[in-house]
């Protein structure tokens, strides 16, 4: 039993790892400020699901694979346009992601670790819901802003400042 639950971790791992390697390539795309920020918070939920993941994988005996590239997003398209494709892109593969293990997790037995990705499948309709409202025009996914704030402005820069 331990081989096949280890093996569904392993492949559900590779999956949710490629999610955040195209999380991370959307977010240096985007840089309005708050869809940004949205990206940064997406980017860490999937770092924590990795984690989770990963610390299961290894109780059972098993290694991950976290070697990936990052894929290259938004060549379709300038500014608003490319990034309006890669919110799109992002909701499908949420969508997919979800319809695709959920069937698969109704069969897993060990309690423990499906409760664990279905959590984590409950995360990833929130991510879709995010990518939706951004492709929808929404700005305020994590939040309104206070009115004294007043609108955000300026766009993030692709990569941070290192020397």
């Amino acid at each position: 039993m331990s081989d096949a639950v280890l093996i569904l971790l392993q492949e559900f791992y590779a999956e949710k790892f490629g999610a955040l390697m195209r999380h991370q390539a959307g977010a240096r795309r985007v840089g309005q400020y708050d869809i940004n920020n949205t990206y940064q918070f997406i980017v860490n939920r999937d770092e924590t699901h990795l984690s989770w993941l990963g610390t299961a994988i290894a109780e059972l005996g098993g290694t991950v694979n976290d070697r990936q590239p990052e894929p290259e997003r938004g060549k379709r398209g300038k500014g608003d346009a490319a990034a309006r494709t890669i919110f799109d892109e992002d909701s499908k593969d949420a969508q997919a992601f979800v319809e695709r293990w959920r069937a698969r997790l109704d069969t897993m037995i060990n309690a423990r670790h499906a409760r664990m990705l279905r959590l984590i499948l409950g995360e990833v309709l929130e991510q879709k819901r995010f990518f939706d409202q951004a492709l929808a025009g929404r700005t305020d996914l994590l939040g309104r802003r206070a009115d004294v704030l007043g609108p955000s402005h300026g766009v993030v820069l692709p990569s941070r400042w290192i020397e």
